[in-house]
């Protein structure tokens, strides 16, 4: 157990990111903007990603505890380590993953005497979240000999993984002056997906004076659960045939859902902004491929009558251990189902006041185009960001103050900072260089740990390439 806890920890702390693209919500330079708000401000005619290259996005970290933590050369043992980590963490610390690869992302402003900026394209995404299990973690690591009485919470476990691949086509359209607003359809196609969110009982060791076995071992109430789709027909199959079964997925294969984005900019003036965007509000009906396993009843152990028959004639011994876990397996029998179940995805909300300031873009002091009838941009840009997802045990948040400087129409560069629930450090900083209509941008996060990375809660890298027309 002490080994799988280790593992548990260091893998976590090498995947856990979060989903926030803070840098590139409102930086209307990139078009991958429109994948955070559809409603959001679109001054080109036309944008291509290159396939593949068009954007990859990846975040690692972890809240409540950082690689240094445990793995530092500080003469200190790591046994030590791990045990001063599991007191400190707590079970809404929790380890998560988010990736996402652009496969294709395209865009037209269309003809006529309403125009509309039609998008859409591909995009693979893996989405994974695991709550640090407080109370299990303390049995495995420490056992339950200083603990007698204590009641180990089962539902402390809960954890959920994604991937899966989206389809999307979204409009946006300026509907008066100064609102503007978008929408995007999404068909999701998931490859695999795992989860185990609605555990319950405890484990419970007492004392009881006067018996021959002084120590009492019960489980009361268990109802643990894991729902899994995509792994039955997987089993067994060679890795060349596993990953042609995933393509045959990720083409619509796969188990099926809807969800749609939805956003908006509305302009106060020609300085002042608010935006706003839910993203992934709908679900995935998971019907076939599936299996649910669920384990539920209640069992006590008062200890183990141990015989000593007399070994006459080669008789084996008694299997007190193989009988103990039939005995086990009796009172909580694990069931297993091939039922479908619909799963929401996780939903996300971005909001922010956007205010634009300095001389206009392309003017030397002698323009006044704030009175033309249209929003000109300006030199600079600041705002605050609010984020939140919504996961198994609540919302995660975050806020953001930011802000962007462009240097004409080819190089801009965007500053910020983030607290959320990884760190109340995070300074960020992302570079947009558009060079005869193909732009290159790239962005990161917690600049003030890339001298260690080991001791950051969360590192962010975002990249990608576009051929836009405006």
């Amino acid at each position: 157990m002490k080994k799988l806890l280790f593992i548990y920890l260091a893998f976590g702390l090498s995947v856990a990111v979060s989903q926030n693209k803070q840098l590139l919500y409102n930086w209307e330079v990139t078009p991958q903007t429109l994948m955070l708000n559809p409603g959001a401000l679109v001054t080109n005619q036309f944008h291509a990603g290159i396939p593949l290259a068009s954007q990859f996005h990846i975040n690692v970290g972890s809240s409540g505890v950082s690689v240094f933590d445990i793995f530092a050369d500080d003469g200190v043992d790591i046994n030590t380590k791990i045990s001063n980590t599991i007191s400190r963490l707590s079970s809404r610390d929790f380890f998560t993953v988010n990736q996402q690869l652009d496969v294709l992302n395209f865009g037209w402003l269309s003809k006529g005497l309403e125009p509309m900026y039609f998008s859409g394209g591909m995009y693979q995404e893996l989405d994974a979240i695991a709550y640090f299990p407080k109370d299990i973690a303390i049995l495995a690591w420490e056992g339950n000999r200083e603990y007698i009485g204590k009641a180990y919470d089962f539902n402390d476990i809960s954890a959920r993984a994604d991937l899966l691949t989206v389809y999307h086509f979204g409009v946006n359209k300026q509907v008066s002056k100064k609102l503007t607003a978008g929408v995007r359809l999404k068909l999701y196609s998931s490859l695999i997906s795992v989860s185990s969110t609605r555990n319950k009982g405890a484990f419970k060791t007492t004392v009881r004076e006067g018996s021959a076995n002084i120590y009492e071992h019960t489980v009361t109430d268990l109802d643990v659960e894991v729902r899994t789709s995509g792994f039955i027909s997987l089993d067994g199959l060679e890795q060349s045939q596993v990953r042609k079964k995933l393509l045959g997925r990720a083409l619509l294969g796969g188990n099926l859902g809807i969800g749609i984005d939805a956003g908006i900019t509305y302009q106060f003036d020609n300085e002042l902004s608010l935006t706003a965007s839910v993203l992934d509000l709908g679900a995935i009906f998971h019907t076939k491929d599936t299996e649910l396993y669920k384990a539920k009843g209640d069992y006590t152990l008062d200890g183990i009558e141990l015989i000593f028959p007399e070994l006459e004639n080669g008789e084996p011994t008694i299997p007190y251990y193989d009988n103990l876990e039939d005995d086990i397996t009796r009172e909580i029998p694990v069931d297993t189902l091939n039922t479908g179940y619909t799963q929401l995805r996780p939903t996300k909300i971005n909001a922010a006041l956007h205010y634009d300031f300095g001389r206009f873009v392309g003017d030397n002091g002698g323009c006044n185009c704030k009175n033309n009838g249209t929003k000109q941009k300006r030199v600079s840009q600041a705002g605050v960001q609010y984020y939140s997802i919504f996961r198994p045990r609540g919302l995660q948040l975050a806020g953001t103050l930011y802000y962007t400087r462009r240097f004409g129409n080819t190089l801009s560069i965007k500053t910020t900072y983030t607290l959320d629930s990884y760190s109340a450090k995070n300074i960020g900083a992302g570079m947009f260089l558009n060079i005869a209509g193909v732009n290159l941008f790239l962005a990161a996060d917690n600049l003030l740990q890339m001298s260690n990375l080991a001791k950051a809660n969360s590192v962010s890298l975002q990249v990608g390439l576009n051929y836009i027309l405006n």
